[in-house]
Parts: C-alpha cells; sequence; structure tokens
C-alpha cells in the first residue's frame, strides 16, 4: 500500500531524497491497479499490460497458464534471461519462461517468512553473478501478515522492518546500469484484505532507482500517478523487445529522457510514444475485426487521432533541423491524450455491464431453485414419476433449444457465444420439464385428494386452498432472503437482519403451536422449548463474532476474531488456547456422545470405527497445529526443521482424514446394529444405498422386514415359553447419523481453515443447527397424528411400531442405552 511504503520504509524515502542532486537518484509514484485486486489478475495485468476482469477473479485460486502475449514471453523469444524468485504461483503463470527459478509455496497465508527467507538466500548472489537481463523477486510476508494481522499490526512493522533492510542492501549490490523497481501488486484495507476496488485497494507504491542519473526533470510536489499496466510498455522498451501483443499501458516517458537539451531528451520521448501508439492502433484495429463490444464512433475517432498526429510526427522528422521545443511537447500530449483516451475506451466496454442478461440469469437461477421444490413433489409420488417425461425429454430440449440457438449464430454470420447458448440451452431444458409436469399433473391431484377430508363443497375447496397455501410461506421467505441479496443496505446489515429473521421464525413457529393447543406439559414440548432457548442463546452470543465490511468504516470488528499469535499476554494466550481446544474436545466428544446414545456407534462398520478412533485424532492434529501457530513469529521463524514440517504435515493430515472420513459415510452410511438376547448379531446381504426417493423410504422396513425374517424361530421359541428380544441400535437415527457425522466433518475442516478463536463461533453456528434440526423433530412430532409412523430428526422412534417386527410391544423394546460399546 502506497502510505505503508511512503511512512514505513525510510530506505525509499532517503533513496528518493538524493534525487535533483549529482549522481544517484529515485522517485516514488502511486501505482493504480485496476479490480479486481487479487493476486492472479495482477500478475495478469503486471506482465500483459491489459485489463482483467472480475470475472477472472475465480481463477484466483486455480492460476491457469497465461496463453496472452506478454513480456515475459517476448524476453524469452529474444533469448534475454529471465531469473525469478519467490510466489510459486508464477510458475503456473508462466511455464519454461524463465532461465532459472527459485519457487516456494504461497498458498498458506498463515506463513510469513518461508518465501521471503527463500528469496534472501538466493537474492544477493544472484545479482551479483550478473547472469540475467531480468531479476523478479516476488516477496509475500508483507501480503501474508496483512491477510493474517492486518497494517497496523506489530508484526506488520517487523515485515516492513525486513524489506526495508533489504532494499538497503540490495542497492549496495547493483551495478551503475541496473533499474531497480521496487512495485506493490496491490494495496489492502484496513484488515489486511484486497480484491475489490476500494482506494486502499488499488492504490499500491511504484518506486524506481538507478545509480546512473536517472530523471531529467525535477519531481513534482506530489507524487504522480501511474496506472499498473504502464510498466509493461515501459519495460519492453528499456530491455528492447516488442510491446506485448494485448498491452493498453502507456510507457513512462520520464524513463526514455536522455543527458543533453531538452530537445533532444524530448525527440527521445516522443520516439517511445510512437511506438507505443503504433502498438495501441494495431491491436485496437484486429481486435475490433474479432470483437464487437467497442464503439465503432469511437474507434474511428480513435484512428482519425492516431493518423493525424503521426503524420504530424513524421514530418516532424523529416525536417531539416532540429525542432522547436513547444511542437516536440505538443506532438506529446497527443500521443498522450490517444493513449489514454484508448485505455478509458476499452475499460469502458470491458467493464460495462448488459442489465438484460443479468436479469436473465437471475430468472434462470430462480427457475432452478423453482425445479427443485417441484421435482421433490414429483418424486414424493413414485407411481407417476416417469424419467421419459421428466428427464429424457426436457434433456431432448435442452439440446435442440442449444442447436437452433447455434445454427441462428451461424447463420447470421456471427461467431457462437458458448455462454448464451448454454443459458438457452439450460432455459429449454427447464421449460420442458415444467411442460411435462403440468401436463402429468396427476401427481398433484392425487397428493391433494389424499389430504382432502369429506366434507361440503365449500370445505374441500377452503381444505384444497390450505393444501396450495402450505409452502407459500417458506417458499416466500425464500424469494425474500435472494431478492435481499440485491440489496447493497441489506447485504452491509446482514448480520444484523439474518439473526433477527432466524428469531422470529422460530417464535413464530412456537406461537402457532400454541394457538393450536398442541403445546402440553410433555417431554416433547419442553424438548421444545429448550432448543428454542439454546437458539436465542445462541443467536445473541453470535454478537461476540462480529467482523465489520469495508463499506462499514466506522464499525469496529470484534477484537476475538484476531489469531492467537497476536494476543501479546501470555497468559491471556493460554488461556484463550485451553479455551479453543476446550471446544474442539467438546465438539467431537458431543457428537460422539451424541451416536453412543441413540445406540449407532455400535455397528462394526468403517465410519462407525472412524468415529471412535478418527475424530479423537482430528482433535489432536488440530490442537497440536493451534498450539504450533500461536507461537510468536519469531519463534516459528527459529523453530526447528521439525517444527516447520508440522506446520505442513499436521493441516495435510486433517484434509486427509475428513476426506476419508466423507468417502467413508458415502460407501456405508447406515450405522444400524440389531441383535437378538439369545444370539448373535443379524446377518445377511447388505442394505443397497437408495438411489432414488422411493428406496430411501424402505430403508427402515427393508431393516424391519430383515429382523423379522431372521427372528421368527426366535417367535415361535417365545410362545412356547421361551423368551426373545430384539434390540436395533440406532434404527431411530439411520437417517440423522451419517448426517451428523458429515456436519462433524465439515466443523473440523473450518476449524483447521481459521482462526483459532473462532473455533468458539463454529462451536455457537453447530448448537444452532443441531437444536433447529431438534426443534423441527418436536414440532413434527406435536402436529402427527396418534399412531402415524414417523422417525424424528432427532434420532427417536415410537415403541408402538414394534408392529412392523411381529413382536408385542413388551418384546420390543427400544435401546436408547446401547448395551454393546
Amino acid at each position: 500500500r502506497f502510505d505503508l511504503a511512503r511512512d514505513r520504509l525510510p530506505a525509499l524515502r532517503g533513496l528518493a531524497e538524493k534525487e535533483g542532486r549529482p549522481g544517484p537518484g529515485g522517485r516514488l509514484f502511486r501505482f493504480r491497479a485496476d479490480p479486481p485486486t487479487t493476486t492472479m489478475q495482477r500478475l495478469k495485468g503486471l506482465t500483459t499490460g491489459s485489463l482483467p476482469t472480475f470475472v477472472d477473479a475465480g481463477s484466483n485460486f486455480a492460476s491457469y497458464a497465461i496463453r496472452e502475449d506478454n513480456l515475459l514471453r517476448q524476453l524469452a523469444d529474444n533469448g534475454k534471461r529471465v531469473v525469478f524468485m519467490g510466489d510459486d504461483t508464477w510458475a503456473g503463470l508462466f511455464p519454461g519462461a524463465f532461465a532459472r527459478a527459485h519457487f516456494f509455496p504461497s498458498f498458506n497465508v498463515k506463513d510469513l517468512h518461508t518465501v521471503d527467507d527463500g528469496i534472501l538466500r538466493h537474492l544477493y548472489p544472484t545479482v551479483d553473478d550478473g547472469d540475467w537481463d531480468l531479476l523478479i523477486a516476488h516477496f509475500l510476508g508483507v501480503d501474508h501478515c496483512g491477510h493474517k494481522h492486518g497494517p497496523d499490526h506489530p508484526e506488520m512493522a517487523k515485515k516492513l522492518s525486513q524489506m526495508d533492510t533489504m532494499i538497503r542492501s540490495l542497492v549496495d549490490h547493483l551495478a551503475n546500469d541496473t533499474l531497480l523497481i521496487v512495485a506493490g501488486d496491490h494495496g489492502m484495507t484496513s484488515t489486511g484484505d484486497h480484491g475489490g476496488d476500494s482506494e486502499e485497494e488499488v492504490t499500491a507504491a511504484l518506486f524506481v532507482y538507478s545509480k546512473a542519473p536517472l530523471f531529467q526533470s525535477p519531481p513534482p510536489e506530489e507524487p504522480e500517478v501511474v496506472p499498473q499496466v504502464n510498466l509493461v510498455p515501459t519495460l519492453a522498451l528499456l530491455l528492447g523487445v516488442p510491446i506485448p501483443y494485448s498491452n493498453i499501458g502507456e510507457v513512462m516517458a520520464d524513463l526514455f529522457a536522455v543527458e543533453g537539451d531538452a530537445v533532444s531528451s524530448g525527440l527521445a520521448q516522443l520516439s517511445a510514444y510512437s511506438i507505443n501508439a503504433w502498438q495501441v492502433s494495431r491491436f485496437l484495429h484486429s481486435y475490433s475485426l474479432a470483437a464487437q463490444d467497442l464503439s465503432a464512433e469511437k474507434l474511428q475517432h480513435l484512428q482519425d487521432q492516431f493518423s493525424s498526429t503521426l503524420e504530424d510526427y513524421e514530418r516532424l522528422l523529416a525536417r531539416a533541423g532540429p525542432p522547436a521545443l513547444s511542437e516536440v511537447e505538443g506532438l506529446q500530449s497527443r500521443f498522450r491524450g490517444y493513449l489514454r483516451e484508448a485505455r478509458a475506451v476499452c475499460a469502458e466496454s470491458w467493464a460495462r455491464f448488459q442489465p438484460v442478461c443479468m436479469v436473465a440469469g437471475c430468472a434462470l437461477l430462480a427457475s432452478s431453485c423453482l425445479l427443485c421444490c417441484v421435482a421433490s413433489q414429483v418424486a414424493s409420488s413414485p407411481s407417476s414419476f416417469s424419467y421419459r417425461h421428466l428427464l429424457f425429454y426436457p434433456l431432448l430440449w435442452g439440446l435442440a433449444g442449444a442447436a437452433l440457438l447455434g445454427l441462428a449464430y451461424l447463420w447470421g454470420g456471427a461467431g457462437v457465444d458458448f455462454i448464451v447458448v448454454s443459458a438457452w440451452a439450460s432455459a429449454a431444458s427447464q421449460g420442458g420439464f415444467f411442460w411435462h409436469c403440468w401436463a402429468r399433473r396427476p401427481w398433484r391431484s392425487r397428493s391433494a385428494g389424499t389430504r382432502l377430508s369429506p366434507g361440503s363443497a365449500t370445505q374441500r375447496q377452503r381444505q384444497r386452498l390450505r393444501a396450495w397455501l402450505e409452502p407459500a410461506l417458506p417458499l416466500g421467505l425464500l424469494l425474500v432472503r435472494c431478492g435481499a441479496m440485491l440489496s447493497d443496505s441489506f447485504v452491509m446489515a446482514e448480520a444484523q437482519v439474518v439473526p433477527f429473521l432466524l428469531v422470529t421464525l422460530v417464535l413464530l413457529l412456537v406461537m402457532r403451536l400454541h394457538w393450536e393447543g398442541r403445546l402440553e406439559d410433555s417431554p416433547v414440548s419442553r424438548r421444545l422449548l429448550g432448543s428454542l432457548s439454546v437458539i436465542l442463546a445462541c443467536t445473541r452470543l453470535s454478537g461476540l463474532f462480529q467482523q465489520c465490511r469495508e463499506e462499514t468504516p466506522h464499525c469496529q470488528s470484534s477484537p476475538i476474531l484476531a489469531s492467537l499469535s497476536s494476543v501479546q499476554d501470555p497468559q491471556a494466550k493460554n488461556f484463550y488456547y485451553v479455551l479453543c481446544v476446550a471446544v474442539l474436545v467438546a465438539l467431537a466428544w458431543g457428537v460422539r456422545a451424541w451416536l453412543r446414545h441413540y445406540g449407532n456407534l455400535n455397528s462394526p462398520s468403517a465410519p462407525v470405527l472412524f468415529v471412535r478412533w478418527g475424530f479423537p485424532l482430528l482433535a489432536i492434529c488440530i490442537s497440536s497445529y493451534w498450539a504450533i501457530t500461536s507461537g510468536a513469529e519469531e519463534a516459528l521463524v527459529k523453530a526447528h526443521a521439525g517444527v516447520q514440517l508440522a506446520l505442513v504435515a499436521f493441516p495435510r493430515s486433517v484434509f486427509a482424514l475428513v476426506a476419508a472420513g466423507f468417502l467413508l459415510v458415502l460407501w456405508d452410511p447406515v450405522t444400524v446394529f440389531v441383535k437378538d438376547s439369545q444370539g448373535a448379531a443379524m446377518t445377511g446381504g447388505p442394505i443397497l444405498l437408495p438411489s432414488s426417493q422411493e428406496e430411501l423410504r424402505q430403508v427402515i422396513p427393508q431393516l424391519y422386514r430383515r429382523m423379522q425374517e431372521s427372528l421368527r424361530s426366535r417367535l415361535d421359541e417365545a410362545k412356547a415359553g421361551g423368551r426373545a428380544t430384539v434390540a436395533a441400535y440406532g434404527l431411530g437415527s439411520v437417517y440423522s447419523a451419517a448426517l451428523l457425522i458429515c456436519l462433524a466433518l465439515l466443523g473440523f475442516l473450518f476449524l483447521v481453515l481459521h482462526n483459532e478463536r473462532l473455533s468458539l463461533a463454529f462451536l455457537l453456528l453447530f448448537l444452532e443447527a443441531f437444536a433447529l434440526l431438534w426443534m423441527h423433530a418436536s414440532a413434527v412430532a406435536l402436529t402427527s397424528p396418534a399412531g402415524e409412523w414417523r422417525v424424528g430428526g432427532a434420532g427417536t422412534v415410537a415403541l408402538s411400531q414394534c408392529w412392523m417386527v411381529g413382536l408385542p410391544q413388551a418384546l420390543c423394546p427400544y435401546p436408547k442405552e446401547p448395551k454393546l460399546e
């Protein structure tokens, strides 16, 4: 960030003060980035001279090779030696472009020293050997320190001091004909983030220095603003290679001034401007032939401006005798105006939004949500479900729509837009689905008919209307929630609005049950009210973890969100560490206790074994990783090689264990264990994974039928005087157990990816989600008719359903407390 370089790097200030006196000197510029200010997009702009858009921001974490013409490719093609050291992102962006390279891992933003220390080991020897034409050293410590601590933390002062010392030492190793450029690819906000278009994010620093006299004109009172794309044509001409094809930057004319009179210096600058303008004019001409998004009138105006300026420049060169200084400066101003106007035209076109396409995309997303709702209703009636009408035919509709639009593109002579064709195919496919659903409405009338009770015509109409209005409230809330995301004021106040809506909904549910007279003095009602209390408490406590948005400068983020390494008091650090580990243990122990209580830890299946042993191992790995990262940064720098290895090994172990857990749950999600009191555990073929909604409904009936068949002989013995009991461990929570295991695995994954003290917020989130599920299960149990067979979300099953096994209730106890472990 510019202010950090100006105020907290004394070396730059000292070198810049030498300018204007005989000898070496440097100059500091405001280096303005084009949004988005993510690393990959800034590197692309700094090497191609083009303007990456926000669509490119999705590639920041999966950086593909840059195929456009760029500065490094031009250097390699013209036999220049490029040496790189630092961020390994460059390895993926520019494969094969470096004569020598020292790459270091960069994705771990908590690591402030690995990349910087690796560069410092190679920097000075490489500079001294002189076997290079361009040397790039990409330090990451300041960027990572901003992400981890923010720009005002003491650790940031230490990193800036390290960079200041590096610059002072590097200057002593420079040759007289070497140009030193110190630049930032982006700035950072007050919280250390970047990626947007705020002034703090787009304003970086650029410092240019040479031991030889560099600038012929005195420095301005205020640092000049230089767009980042201007560095590309400047370096290309200074190194004697062609300017990259898609560059729209402007040369930094001050660097092309020569010693002598003002006219000679102006002519040298004018030559650089003319080469730059030729390159931009050629790019605009070829680009306008391939795409039609630039205004034809503006392109013609730019072409006329370039042609007239070039003609006057050629006449100036053809004239005998030296030209007047005013003529040279006038042509410079005209070339400069052309280059800046061309860049403005491109930026206006490439950053232009298309409201019609945006509305169409939102409508397509909304129809996709509606499709999911309709598909769930259709799947609930298997007798009317048809893969041919609801899957195959809509697919043909989509292919036909894509083919028709593609033919229209080809008929009109325009290039096929893959995004538009794909959107059209999706819309046609969804239209076909909705059409076939409307045409095959028996599923709807049948489902509605099952809910209607006999009575008068008016009563049936009321019941039919109520059946239509039942999903209106949840769907309406969903639409309001999605529509609110288009409101900037809602997005800024989302942290207050969402908890309010959640509390309002749960209170509305409880009040509705009270008005219907279902909240009686029963265990289920007390459980529902207890869940309500947990939700209200978690919602209130969540206010302690407030992260302010960049658009609210007067907001103060909660200090508890900072990492443990930023805590200076040792006692406070130890207290928070013990508290975070306690939260981690509570998460692992709570999930295991719940599964043990409902009998889901009795099965010898692989997921059960993973819960028993994998969860404690995950807790140990995460707590060990926290113990290392919570130490002071100096301690991590001086740590033993084994500790450095542990910083990488522990997170990767957590990722591997979480992935293994998910695979095991997908492979065998049923954690039910069946046993009779007079024999061994039930055996038989495995229960096949359900592939449809109807098969999913048959999981528990299959288990009961298996019990019924295998225990029939035991029942006969019981009638003859013996006694046989059946224990189905985990049957009531057969669905929720797999869901709970997956949620716990996600919790472990998020814990290792965030700061230590955020574990407290994740615990609240987990408790809140669990209480919501329990509250839903209690509400379903209170509203269900007596005798109806249901499996609650909390994993309970009524004892009155033993008739499915064929046993009297006395012989079919539901084992809440497991007998085996």
